[in-house]
């Protein structure tokens, strides 16, 4: 008899195969004291096991199309000549007797709840990696060598307790079918892994790997967060005509990506990616991205071990540019602060960071990062269609401020004989209920605006989406914040200037043709989903979407509006 488990959907998806249980080495951490004379011994121990697994990634011979491990490897090896990572697990040893493995594991679990409270739910990801790096250095310090995947013979549905980024980029991704773990989000690493490999993947299955021993046939339903074990000849009949289904769907849509986002009567909307990196770009244009509706710098400024210079940044900002063409490149300034943090900088101690002195408050409050910021953004718009964004802007004020401050960019730059598009866009994030309020006033100063319906629906519901106990109330859908995309749209439009959107609200398909009735006109989000949110716009109807819009703009009920929209679609 079949056995159901239900989890977070994290890609979907449908698989039929044999399961694979992936079982880590349990390291047991010496939590004893030592003494003043072992310190130098047991630091020792440390450094020479973070060389031993930098020089292991140096060695590593990685195909330039392995665009994934490549990113992985170039990422630990930053995190580990990062030197607060070092000099914290020294400081544990040296300051509180701890020994190698004691101060490592736990300078690690720091780094990792830290990351993982973040707001950013990309930002999040990076939790994984420092998870990641520790296990492989404490695997070295005591002499542990690792499992991998990467010796799959056959196709196989990995089960495990949770993925990390060095167990998905070792493993042989030809044979493997799908992802089921006990741990894990929506973004977590293997959530993304799996979108980027378009195989299904259910997260968040508490303890579902204590109830498999691996063999046993099964299906991963990705569709609806369930993994069948043991299933019945009927089930394997249904499942593997969906799988079927799916294969014809994949190649239809592998001829959709690159169309114009036009709908049956003739609206145009552009179909844009959020990346963080270039990486994340090149995979954006594999799926058809129209442009990047969101580039978030912060990863240039967390990433390194100082302010990054004007140079440093604008080599990056041209080279996407640049692999864009004439494609747009809006690129969000500085959002750090608050919730982000940055090892080389102290921020002020804060009660509420996610309301505090972050991002357009922290810039124009340090007008000289700012401006290398600018400056790097300025010289960069020459080689391609580059949009300045301002993020958490909640007043006419920090607009002029900014303009001010561009303006003297510009005068330097044209003494100095330096090019640059003299009439680059700048637009500003709407997240905030002031902004919302406010939307008449700020696009009279603002070429455009791009609504961040993350922290939006937070700010708008007052519900803290990382609070288990509200999650509930953390509903996109929610008339309230329905009501607040449309008045920024209908501003927008007043003016003569476009809205987007590059929450994650903009890639849920469910979302698609309420988005488009509601008069957005860009869409910004995950780069798997771009082909299906194309897919929904090209077939449909924008007067049709208009008029089931405001049908859902007279109800006052959350569960109403999720309810038409899903019979709606």
């Amino acid at each position: 008899m079949s056995e159901r488990y239900k989890g977070i959907i994290a890609s979907n998806g449908v698989a039929i195969g044999k399961l694979f249980l992936f079982t880590k080495e349990e390291l047991i951490i010496d939590k004893s004291l030592i003494e003043d004379k072992e310190k130098d011994k047991e630091i020792k121990r440390v450094e020479d096991a973070i060389s031993s697994y930098f020089k292991n990634l140096e060695k590593k011979e990685i195909s330039e199309e392995n665009e994934e491990m490549l990113n992985i490897v170039r990422a630990h090896k930053e995190l580990l000549q990062d030197p607060y990572f070092l000099d914290s697990i020294k400081e544990s040893i040296s300051n509180d007797n701890k020994n190698a493995e004691l101060a490592t594991s736990e300078t690690v679990d720091q780094m990792v709840e830290v990351m993982s409270s973040l707001d950013d739910e990309y930002l999040k990801e990076r939790a994984d990696d420092y998870k990641d790096i520790g296990f492989q250095v404490l695997c070295k310090i005591k002499g542990v060598v690792p499992k991998d995947l990467s010796k799959l013979d056959e196709d196989f549905i990995i089960i495990s307790k949770e993925l990390t980024p060095s167990d998905t980029s070792n493993m042989n991704k030809a044979k493997v079918l799908g992802f089921a773990t006990d741990l894990g989000g929506k973004t977590s690493h293997v959530s993304i892994i799996a979108q980027n490999l378009d195989i299904p993947a259910i997260v968040g299955m508490t303890g579902i790997s204590s109830k498999v021993k691996g063999g046993e046939m099964a299906i991963i339903d990705g569709n609806n967060g369930e993994l069948i074990i043991n299933p019945s000849k009927a089930e394997i009949e249904e499942y593997s005509k969906i799988i079927e289904e799916q294969k014809v769907e994949r190649q239809r849509l592998e001829k959709v990506k690159n169309l114009e986002a036009k709908t049956k009567d003739g609206r145009t909307c552009e179909v844009s990616a959020n990346i963080g990196n270039i990486e994340d770009l090149k995979v954006a244009i594999d799926y058809g991205c129209d442009g990047v509706g969101l580039f978030r710098t912060e990863f240039l400024y967390m990433e390194n071990d100082h302010f990054p210079t004007e140079e440093e940044q604008f080599e990056v900002y041209k080279e996407a540019t640049q692999i864009l063409g004439e494609k747009p490149l809006v690129v969000r300034t500085l959002d750090i602060g608050g919730d982000k943090g940055l090892d080389y900088y102290d921020f002020p101690k804060e009660e509420n960071p996610f309301l505090g002195y972050r991002a357009i408050r922290f810039c124009l409050d340090h007008e000289d990062i700012f401006r290398d910021q600018l400056r790097a953004l300025l010289r960069a718009s020459a080689f391609g269609n580059l949009k300045i964004m301002l993020p958490y802007v909640i007043s006419v004020d920090e607009i002029k401020k900014t303009r001010n401050i561009l303006e003297d960019i510009k005068k330097d730059l044209d003494n100095e004989g330096i090019a640059y598009n003299k009439d680059v866009d700048l637009g500003i994030m709407v997240e905030t209920s002031a902004s919302v309020i406010m939307a008449d006033k700020l696009i009279k100063y603002s070429d455009f605006f791009s609504i961040g319906t993350n922290d939006l629906t937070q700010y708008t519901l007052a519900c803290d989406r990382g609070n288990e106990n509200i999650s509930d109330l953390y509903n996109n859908f929610n008339p309230a914040v329905i009501r607040s995309i449309k008045h920024v749209i209908d501003e927008s439009h007043k003016e003569g200037k476009w809205t987007g959107m590059c929450g994650q609200f903009a890639s849920d398909t469910r979302a698609t043709k309420l988005l488009l009735g509601l008069g957005l006109d860009e869409f910004s989000g995950s780069a798997s989903k771009l082909p299906q949110v194309k897919d929904i716009i090209l077939n449909s109807s924008y007067e049709e979407e208009k008029k089931f819009a405001e049908k859902i703009l007279d109800l006052e009920d959350v569960n109403k509006v999720e309810e038409a929209v899903d019979n709606h679609n």
